[in-house]
């Protein structure tokens, strides 16, 4: 496994970390929560140092029971990131900064967590009724109190970055980023945090599962709300993502590789990327995920996934 500093801050991370969006078991189809602890304890067994939750995840703070669960007795070899600013009111999430909810959420996910401190705490969402500065103001209060190691931020632009450095120091930035999702390359996010050497902790590389090559293709309903969030999971996105998925395969085959190492290869190749999150949901896929970490694409495959992305989805 590799492991780069987490911008200008003490956090040394893994360049593939585990993600636990699932584990809510609400929003990714049916999860197992035994199998996805097992898979955090994979992640963690295989290299895997970065672990990333948040209180939102599940409508009853599933994701943060779960890996509070999964890492005792590990708290050592763990980054522990997670997250406030989102809340679960009757199944629907709502945004609120206000600071005195961010100092309770942090107390109720210490407890959950089973820890008595946050590595990364990260403002989840930008809230516009609350405003940003009064959290990120209370966020640098808990930090001197020793609650939490460093500060971040997640679905931030940059100007909203540049505001987290001045009032709390952030160190990182949490934005999606995948083959089908290039968002964050093209709206100046990544660009900022290279600039300001701020980390970056990507979520999505594999296109909430459509980049794995494995993934049937999901209807929504229930427990499976993906659909609704990323994209190519409807014509022309979906044919035209699986003709990309060949062009992955192929590199892979040529490297001992599976496709979705590729495409997290792809996400961590981007200039200023530092992590990528994989949301591992079984032992199997979390140590696959963690082989990612163990190599790198040359520039010459890159070209060919950009040039091929290019005609196929630009053109």
């Amino acid at each position: 496994m590799r492991y780069k500093k987490l911008g200008n801050s003490s956090l040394n991370v893994s360049v593939v970390g585990q993600g636990t969006w699932a584990l809510g078991n609400d929003f990714f189809g049916e999860v197992d929560a035994d199998l996805g602890i097992k898979a955090i304890q994979a992640a963690i067994d295989a290299g895997i140092n970065m672990v990333d939750t948040a209180p939102g995840y599940g409508q009853h703070f599933e994701s943060e029971i779960a890996v509070g669960k999964a890492i005792k007795g590990r708290r050592d070899k763990v980054v522990l990131a997670t997250k406030c600013g989102i809340h679960r009111i009757a199944g629907e999430y709502v945004k609120s900064l206000s600071p005195k909810l961010v100092r309770w959420e942090m107390e109720q996910s210490l407890k959950r967590l089973q820890t008595d401190y946050i590595d990364l705490y990260m403002i989840h969402w930008p809230d516009a009724n609350n405003g940003i500065e009064g959290a990120l103001a209370e966020l640098a209060k808990m930090k001197k109190e020793g609650l939490c190691r460093e500060i971040g931020v997640s679905n931030f632009s940059p100007a909203e970055m540049k505001i987290g450095l001045e009032i709390a120091g952030i160190v990182s930035c949490q934005p999606p980023l995948s083959l089908l999702d290039q968002r964050s390359l093209n709206n100046g996010v990544i660009a900022f945090c290279k600039s300001n050497n701020i980390g970056c902790v990507t979520y999505g590389a594999l296109g909430g599962g459509v980049l794995s090559g494995k993934l049937q293709k999901p209807t929504a309903g229930g427990k499976e709300q993906r659909v609704g969030f990323y994209n190519c999971f409807e014509e022309p996105g979906w044919s035209k993502a699986q003709e990309l998925l060949g062009v992955l395969k192929s590199i892979g085959d040529a490297r001992g590789a599976a496709i979705p190492e590729v495409a997290i290869n792809w996400a961590l190749s981007q200039p200023g990327v530092t992590c990528a999150l994989m949301g591992a949901t079984t032992p199997e896929m979390a140590i696959e995920n963690a082989r990612a970490g163990e190599w790198e694409l040359t520039a010459d495959e890159v070209k060919t996934i950009d040039d091929s992305y290019k005609r196929i989805f630009e053109l």
